[in-house]
């Protein structure tokens, strides 16, 4: 007799502890044995450890046995969705919910709701779920839980949630030292209120395991020995091991299949079964050319499910291959044939992914939602051996209604009092539209609209304004007429025009005429840009110019200097920083800087070139 199940989404604002809370629930299970506090088992990919973020939604599955409530001594199993937080990764946040009954609407005690939240909570509500609010993090000490709770139903209100949804219930929670519970004074010692309210809460599935056979694809895995894993839920009927499937594709054409494998969800791995029930979640190994969103069925019986809506791509750049002079030297896959096999593989799992050719054939025009989603993709590609060069990132139009348009974000911006003044004059230079303003303790927190193109580079400008004070972040909110001018950097670069290496010599003269981005001994090749120029135009130098030595001897002694540390360059600082004729060279073991034409002479003809298109339209 199988157990009752329950299918739970944990869904948040980036870095407001949901992988945390998962390793609680997993270590309450007795799935994990001495939990180290603030390991983020679920977040197994290395970027994710390294950046604090869910890229990647998970799954995994465990049993709860309530230790007091109606359900005291029952033993129950639930399947745990774990979401990303970060508005680039909405595509993977919408295809998850749709396998969850109930979720955990996860909010950080001291920050409240943020953007983010708006955005996942608006697409729970859509599908009926109703959150358990978690007001987590209670323990921090500017936490104010209770104006938190106000903000929730604040929140709510404004999505046109129903009154079942407006009658949540709070628990108070710390995932990193391990309490959750109804009150917080006096503070749990467990979180075994939270397991209550769970499975209380969150009903049961209500599928039909005598109907037609009906199993959604929402996410796809791969594995070298079988090829690709359908994931997904058992919305009615059986899935059984070795039945031969129909799969139902977007187009409206039908394919056959029969899995190698079936799997459910057990722990933090996978387990080999025979059948799995509607209401429950699945791995589905070797179904050649299974795509997300794909129904599967009965062969004599097809039936698709609505297929899942995503919002579209906001941001798009060029993927090319790298054509510098160091081409070739530190990268495994150079040519454009491996880049376009990696980017239509990534097509398979990356559902806000787009990929469409470029203006010649060693281009690749790619969108997606944001700078941190195809920044990730860029990191991912150079850490598996890519070398390439990408453009600089521009904002996607279209036309409704007649009118040509440009999307638009809700922006969230919390920073020091005394940087406010900077920041919002950054914003307000940016196109942006504060709609509301709250002193909360001893900080300030903004909400504003910004056109999407406002946002490039404005991270790191609103760091540099605040001190490093300033935390950001973004949803996407709506489609509207385009407002905003195109911006340029205030600043000119330096390019190198001779090959070598940096001398510290050079360094140290061109130091003062702005801020360096390489060091002494670096590699240079003609067309790199070494630095930034202090004036608005760009500098052509020498970096590589060596000190004059003669046999005479000088009389006075040279001054002890020392050389300014070069600003380094991250992958998308990169990004953010580069204009329309430069380049950002991507590679396993290196980011640099370079113009699209290498030639100092063929940078001048193209700027000659353009300043008479710009007379005759004038």
């Amino acid at each position: 007799m199988p157990l009752p199940l329950r299918n739970v989404a944990i869904i948040a604002h980036v870095d407001h502890g949901k992988t945390t809370l998962v390793d609680t629930l997993l270590s309450y299970s007795g799935t994990v044995e001495d939990l180290d506090r603030g390991e983020c088992l679920l977040d197994s990919n290395p970027l994710e450890r390294e950046r604090g973020i869910t890229i990647l939604s998970k799954n995994c599955g465990i049993e709860l046995v309530a230790r007091s409530g109606p359900f005291a001594g029952e033993r129950i199993r639930v399947n745990i969705i774990d979401t990303p937080g970060h508005a680039d990764f909405g595509g993977e946040v919408e295809r998850v919910l749709r396998m969850a009954d109930g979720a955990l609407l996860l909010v950080d005690a001291a920050e409240g709701p943020m953007p983010q939240t708006r955005h996942v909570l608006a697409k729970a509500l859509e599908l009926g779920l109703k959150p358990i609010v978690v007001v987590n993090k209670c323990d921090r000490p500017d936490a104010r839980a209770e104006s938190v709770v106000n903000e929730v139903f604040d929140l709510l209100v404004d999505l046109g949630a129903d009154e079942t949804a407006l009658d949540f219930p709070v628990i108070y929670a710390s995932g990193r030292q391990g309490w959750a519970g109804r009150r917080l004074d006096p503070r749990p010692e467990s979180i075994d209120e939270l397991v209550e309210e769970i499975l209380e809460r969150v009903p049961p599935p209500k599928d039909d395991p005598t109907g037609p056979l009906q199993a959604l694809v929402t996410t796809l895995d791969s594995s070298d020995y079988t090829g690709r894993i359908a994931i997904g839920r058992v919305f009615s009927g059986v899935l059984r091991a070795g039945q031969t499937l129909a799969i139902c594709r977007a187009d409206g054409s039908v394919a056959r299949g029969r899995p190698v494998k079936l799997l459910r969800f057990q722990g933090l791995g996978r387990v080999p079964v025979e059948a799995v029930e509607a209401g429950d979640l699945c791995a589905v190994e070797g179904l050649a050319g299974v795509e997300i969103g794909d129904t599967l069925c009965e062969p004599d019986r097809p039936a698709p499910l609505p297929r899942v809506s995503i919002d579209e791509p906001t941001l798009d750049m060029i993927f090319r291959i790298n054509d510098s002079p160091f081409a070739g030297r530190e990268g495994k896959y150079v040519t454009s044939r491996q880049v376009g096999d990696r980017l239509r593989k990534e097509l398979e799992t990356n559902v806000a992914l787009r990929v469409a050719p470029g203006d010649s054939t060693e281009e690749f025009r790619v969108s997606g939602r944001g700078l941190l989603h195809l920044g990730v993709l860029l990191e991912t590609m150079r850490r598996e051996g890519y070398e390439l060069a990408v453009g600089k990132p521009e904002v996607i139009e279209r036309i409704v209604d007649g009118e040509r348009c440009e999307p638009f974000e809700r922006l969230s911006l919390d920073t020091s009092n005394e940087a406010t003044g900077p920041a919002m004059e950054l914003l307000g230079s940016r196109g942006a539209e504060v709609t509301r303003m709250d002193l909360r303790g001893e900080r300030m927190h903004i909400e504003a609209e910004i056109p999407a193109r406002g946002l490039i580079g404005l991270r790191t400008r609103l760091l540099n304004a605040t001190g490093g004070e300033a935390i950001l972040h973004h949803s996407f909110s709506a489609w509207k007429p385009v407002r905003s001018a195109v911006r340029r950097r205030s600043n000119g670069v330096m390019v190198a025009i001779e090959p070598g290496s940096a001398t510290t010599y050079t360094l140290l003269q061109l130091s003062e005429r702005g801020v360096m981005f390489v060091s002494p001994g670096d590699p240079i090749y003609p067309g790199q840009i070494v630095g930034e120029n202090s004036r608005d135009h760009d500098m052509p130098v020498n970096v590589t110019k060596a000190k004059a030595f003669s046999n005479v001897r000088e009389t006075s002694k040279d001054a002890t200097v020392v050389l300014k540390q070069p600003r380094i360059i991250t992958l998308e600082g990169a990004l953010e920083y580069v204009e329309s004729d430069e380049l950002v060279e991507v590679t396993p073991t290196a980011i640099r800087l370079r113009k699209r034409l290498l030639s100092e002479n063929d940078r001048k003809r193209a700027d000659r070139a353009e300043k008479s298109r710009a007379s005759a339209v004038g």
